[in-house]
């Protein structure tokens, strides 16, 4: 494995807004739940090496955990101690990076060659870095047992060719939510496909609730949009693949495939919308957050950017109590809908030390498979586990249907070559689109061109 080398050139982070993740309170995790992850960190091929000498390690994280306190850090403090009394000869200095900054942060640390040992993050990141040869391999950690529980997609999620690069942790796809209590009073609620175990629906289903908001409750903004920056990009590119019954990238990635004739016509709908005030106004300028906070403030009844784990995020920031509720994107047929999941995992920068190596390794087994923290920490990260086996660790109605929504689950475009290009392209062609200055077919086109080349181009890299 190379060493980092100085000087590396600043690479594109993925800012995935569904990292922003937090606990949900006690009244809606179950601690009975059962199938916990089972293998402690003696139970894994790299735990069983113990360190021969005291080592210090250097873990950063995003605010992945809910804040103890409100004190940001504070439950990952308490991580450390739990682990230092396994492995009292590893000292962990923790070191909490914010999603704004933070990525920029990571850009300079590796051209400075003083990126962290350790790091919870996404794959967007994660497998470029590995791509880049950063990162040490971690399959050593990874069991029979553990690699049969996850399912594949995540596990090529988490890879580059056969090295595993990124232990998944935690997951949940991303859907769209509604404010189901605005619904309840306009008495419009059977508009909405809650009495469907599978929730799913068409595009003209979703219009008529729509227009039915704009009809009954003309304060509220019946939908919206982003396209400010490629921050949350994942909504946008999942709400017009779904109703145009389009992919975002080909099976294999090697190409653009959502400029077709259907997902342009959606994104000219979207247009459409925007000007008949069945969608949020300014969408070209507002950001992925912005539209959530709208959401939050009961001013918009669906957005377009959200899952379990913002669900559970968002309870102590709403403005207005209501009740929100996961919904999958609408399809312009009414088929089964695809939808991106958001991954959380671990990796290990490779900074020329094995024993920082082996003992970033037993940070990672113990967050992720330890008897007692193991479970603990997905409940404070507000997420499902990527283990099939480990099922039931909330009493919500919603977290239920998060983990029934998994088998709409498809691959992410975040593992392509090129990604950090391509997703440049994307919001850019979104706004010309919003403001008048191109078709639907005409933005999508120009941005597959773009996309198209940026994968050509990173594929020759890699040769």
């Amino acid at each position: 494995m190379t060493v980092m080398k100085k000087g590396l050139m600043t690479i594109v982070g993925v800012a995935l807004l569904g990292m922003q993740l937090a606990a949900c309170g006690n009244s809606n995790t179950n601690t009975n739940a059962t199938n916990a992850p089972s293998n402690t960190a003696s139970d894994t091929p790299a735990a069983t090496e113990a360190a021969a000498k005291p080592v210090e390690i250097t873990w950063w994280n995003f605010p992945t955990f809910q804040a103890l306190d409100g004190e940001v850090g504070k439950y990952e403090k308490e991580i450390i101690a739990a682990f230092n009394e396994k492995n009292p000869e590893i000292k962990v200095n923790l070191e909490m990076i914010t999603f704004e900054g933070g990525p920029e942060k990571l850009n300079v640390a590796i051209a400075s060659n003083t990126a962290p040992d350790v790091i919870y993050d996404a794959p967007g990141r994660i497998i470029d870095w590995g791509k880049k040869d950063l990162l040490a391999p971690l399959n050593d950690m990874v069991t029979d047992e553990v690699k049969n529980d996850i399912s594949p997609a995540f596990w090529k999620q988490s890879s580059v060719g056969d090295q595993i690069y990124m232990y998944p942790i935690n997951t949940a796809p991303f859907m769209m939510a509604v404010n189901k209590t605005i619904f309840e009073k306009i008495g419009a609620l059977d508009l909405l496909p809650l009495n469907k175990e599978d929730r799913t629906w068409t595009f003209d289903e979703y219009k008529k609730a729509l227009q039915a908001v704009k009809e009954k409750a003309p304060e509220v903004i019946p939908t919206g949009f982003f396209a400010k920056s490629q921050a949350g990009d994942q909504g946008t590119r999942a709400y017009i693949a779904n109703l145009g019954i389009s992919r975002f990238l080909n099976e294999d990635n090697s190409a653009v495939a959502i400029n077709t004739d259907n997902a342009a016509k959606a994104l000219d709908w979207i247009v459409q919308a925007t000007n008949d005030k069945l969608s949020v106004a300014g969408a070209a300028s507002l950001a992925a957050a912005d539209v959530n906070d709208l959401f939050l403030q009961g001013k918009l009844a669906f957005t377009l950017n959200y899952s379990a784990v913002l669900k559970a995020q968002n309870v102590s920031k709403k403005m207005v109590e209501f009740e929100d509720v996961l919904l999958p994107f609408p399809t312009m047929d009414g088929s089964e809908p695809k939808l991106e999941p958001y991954l959380g995992g671990m990796a290990v920068f490779n900074n020329g030390n094995e024993d920082k190596i082996a003992a970033s390794k037993k940070l990672i087994d113990f967050i992720a498979n330890d008897a007692v923290y193991g479970k603990k920490n997905l409940i404070q990260t507000g997420g499902l586990s990527v283990r099939n086996s480990v099922t039931g660790l909330y009493n919500d109605p919603e977290y239920t249907y998060a983990e029934y929504a998994r088998k709409f689950t498809t691959d992410a475009p975040t593992i392509a070559d090129g990604y950090a290009d391509i997703r440049t392209f994307w919001f850019p062609e979104l706004q010309r689109a919003l403001i008048g200055g191109a078709t639907g077919k005409e933005a999508l086109d120009s941005f597959a061109k773009s996309a198209n080349e940026a994968i050509a181009k990173a594929k020759a890299a890699a040769k």
